[in-house]
């Protein structure tokens, strides 16, 4: 109330929200990331930040967020994570290039549990942030070196003679 009529208001500078995001789980991500903690909005920089947070590599262990060892409901959580985050309406060019690198980070990983689990991750993936580029109203390279390695693996499945 008081903040009000100061004129202050809260507003989450880089710094507390880079702090805040880094502290969280999977779980706590997807809550953040649907809008769904109260007094924490969603911004393009906790977005952002949220998927710098699962592609960087930490540098004590020297091992991704993500692994193939991790169990298949983290695999899940983190690729639909991803997936969210690529469908909101808070997009930007940073997150459609963070995406991107998530996208080249854990392609293997992705690749080897659609095979395993009989799902299309690595297509929905690819799909979202094609979507997202398109809604964004872009076209660069990033987006067709993804269309590209689509297409090649699309039609790696026909014979050609």
């Amino acid at each position: 109330m008081f903040a009000k009529i100061l004129g202050k208001t809260k507003n989450n500078s880089r710094d507390e929200i880079v702090e805040k995001i880094s502290k969280m789980n999977l779980t706590e991500m997807r809550t953040y990331s649907k809008n769904k903690v109260k007094d924490f909005p969603v911004s393009d920089i906790g977005l952002e930040e949220i998927i710098k947070n699962i592609t960087k590599k930490n540098e004590k262990t020297s091992k991704y967020y993500l692994n193939s060892n991790d169990m298949d409901s983290k695999l899940k959580k983190g690729f639909d994570l991803v997936l969210t985050i690529l469908a909101d309406k808070i997009i930007t060019l940073d997150i459609i290039e963070e995406a991107k690198k998530f996208l080249d980070t854990y392609e293997e990983l992705i690749l080897e549990y659609d095979k395993n689990n009989k799902d299309i991750y690595y297509s929905r993936l690819s799909k979202a942030l094609l979507t997202a580029s398109n809604n964004f109203g872009i076209k660069t390279d990033i987006i067709s070196n993804v269309e590209n390695r689509s297409l090649i693996k699309e039609k790696s499945f026909i014979v050609i003679n």
